[in-house]
């Protein structure tokens, strides 16, 4: 049975013939003790979904379930849910274990029973020895996990979180994504966590819902979204890709391969059935670390291969970054490909003819308007 279930909720701000539309049409589902996460850009509507979840926003209309009893309109207090923001949101005056208190004051808990597990909370966190401080003696990151000691301590069925990693720096932020993935992990909690950066949301997530314009671009498996993405959005939004634009010039029996004609190039990748038209404009999308780079014309055994010039060679440690320009397909602001040193053939040098290769099955032939 499903823990949280979202039915055609729609909400929009303001009145009149034209209101500003958040969230419309959302259909979602999340099981208990699952990690999901809502992925998008600014403006998307992920974090009003997850405002709505909390309590803090109401929909405009449509039903928020809490297995089978309808929470959209009970209030936030009232929903006993863990909530992090992005500002830890601790009060400067207390110490950390006071902070960390306050949800069970509010609930009544006996005095000796706060100790406990005030005490419990922090050492899941990694606090033991900070209960005393007060949070402007700790660094953003030992304050963040104040804060997530203190929506964990009342031990809630749903903790909800809203970007409370962005403010950090990379490796801490890093850090604590390995903290919250341990936790998680641990106490079998069901979280919910917004963000829009694409390598969190794969790091941590048991499924991700993308977001675009208020609406699910798709939902899926972090591996999912990378290896089989169903739109063009999130194609280029979950990690790199490279992208020639086309006509679609045929697609198989079984709809799950078609190729484009994209300049004076055929292109071959794999498709969602049902979601591309012959004749229609299409858009070929192919993973920079999918690519195969070749000089002196020699044949890259692959499926698909395309004459270009390499414009720049820029080594980033475990691997070079290829940026490449071509005329033989419409290419999007040129290509890129990801090689490790042992892949670079010899002779390739920046101004110098390459042929990019690449296979059909690590391609995707989607819809331009999708």
């Amino acid at each position: 049975m499903s823990f949280i279930t979202f039915q055609s909720i729609r909400k929009a701000y303001g009145s009149g013939a034209n209101p500003i539309v958040a969230v419309e049409k959302l259909d979602l589902t999340i099981e208990q003790g699952e990690f999901m996460t809502f992925l998008g850009p600014s403006g998307s509507g992920k974090t009003t979904t997850l405002m709505m979840l909390a309590g803090f926003e109401q929909p405009t209309s449509g039903a928020i379930l809490l297995e089978k009893t309808h929470i959209e309109k009970l209030p936030a207090y009232a929903r006993n849910m863990g909530v992090v923001f992005q500002s830890y949101s601790l009060f400067p005056h207390m110490t950390v274990a006071q902070n960390v208190a306050f949800p069970l004051e509010m609930r009544k808990v006996q005095g000796t029973q706060i100790r406990e597990r005030v005490s419990a909370a922090l050492a899941k966190v990694k606090l033991a020895g900070h209960a005393d401080r007060r949070p402007a003696q700790l660094s953003g990151g030992e304050q963040q996990r104040v804060a997530l000691a203190r929506a964990l301590v009342f031990e809630p069925r749903l903790v909800l979180m809203d970007e409370p990693l962005s403010a950090l720096d990379k490796n801490l932020r890093e850090e604590l994504q390995l903290e919250i993935r341990r936790l998680h992990r641990e106490l079998g909690v069901t979280m919910v966590f917004v963000t829009h950066d694409q390598s969190e949301a794969m790091t941590l997530s048991d499924r991700v819902t993308v977001f675009n314009r208020g609406r699910i671009a798709q939902l899926g498996k972090p591996a999912a979204l990378y290896d089989a993405p169903e739109n063009v959005f999130v194609a280029g939004f979950i990690g790199d890709n490279n992208r020639a634009g086309g006509l679609v010039a045929e697609i198989a029996a079984d709809g799950h391969s078609a190729s484009l004609r994209s300049g004076s190039a055929v292109l071959r990748g794999k498709a969602h059935p049902g979601k591309l038209t012959a004749g229609g404009a299409g858009i070929l999308c192919v993973r920079p670390e999918a690519l195969v780079l070749l000089v002196r014309n020699a044949a890259t055994g692959c499926d698909n291969n395309v004459p270009a010039t390499v414009t720049d060679m820029i080594h980033q440690g475990d691997h070079w970054r290829i940026q490449l320009q071509t005329t033989a397909v419409a290419a999007d602001g040129g290509w890129t490909a990801k090689c490790r040193p042992e892949q670079i053939p010899d002779g390739l040098q920046i101004g110098g003819p390459v042929t990019i290769g690449f296979n059909s099955r690590d391609a995707w032939v989607l819809d331009l308007g999708e």
